[in-house]
C-alpha cells in the first residue's frame, strides 16, 4: 500500500482509512442474498476503497497479493485489513453476513466469498429470468 504524501503527519503515515466513522455514509447500499444490487454495491465499495488507498486489500490487480516485509508493515497491513473487513461486514444484510463471516478471514477472502456467491448464481438467475 502506498500512502499519499499529504496523508503523512510527523513523518508517520496515517492512512485515511482510519478516519472513516461510518461506511454507510459512503456505501449506502446494503447487500443481501435476495437483492440484485451486487454490481452497484461493488461499484460503490471499490470506488470508496480506491479513494482511501485500500483497494489492494480486496482486489489484487496483478494476481499476486502484496505481503508486508517488516513486522511494523505487517501490523499496519493487518490493522487496515481488519478495518476494511469491518466495512464489508457493515454493508451486508444479516443473512449474507452470516453466510460469509469466517474467523481469521482477510478482507480479500471475504470479498471473494461474496463475489463467488453472486457470480456463481448469475448463470442460474439468467436461465430463471429467461423462463
Amino acid at each position: 500500500m502506498t500512502i499519499p504524501e499529504n496523508s503523512k503527519t510527523n513523518s508517520s503515515p496515517i492512512p485515511s482509512v482510519f478516519a472513516v466513522s461510518n461506511i454507510k455514509n459512503h456505501v449506502s447500499v446494503v447487500l443481501g442474498m435476495d437483492t440484485d444490487k451486487y454490481r452497484l454495491w461493488v461499484a460503490l465499495f471499490t470506488n470508496y476503497a480506491k479513494a482511501n488507498w485500500v483497494l489492494d486489500h480486496i482486489i489484487d490487480p496483478k494476481g499476486k497479493a502484496k505481503k508486508p516485509i517488516s513486522e511494523e508493515d505487517k501490523e499496519l497491513w493487518e490493522t487496515i485489513d481488519a478495518t476494511v473487513l469491518q466495512w464489508i461486514y457493515a454493508t451486508l444484510s444479516d443473512d449474507l453476513l452470516q453466510t460469509v463471516v469466517e474467523e481469521n478471514s482477510t478482507a480479500m477472502e471475504c470479498w471473494n466469498r461474496i463475489r463467488d456467491i453472486f457470480q456463481d448464481n448469475q448463470h442460474s438467475r439468467a436461465i430463471t429470468l429467461e423462463q
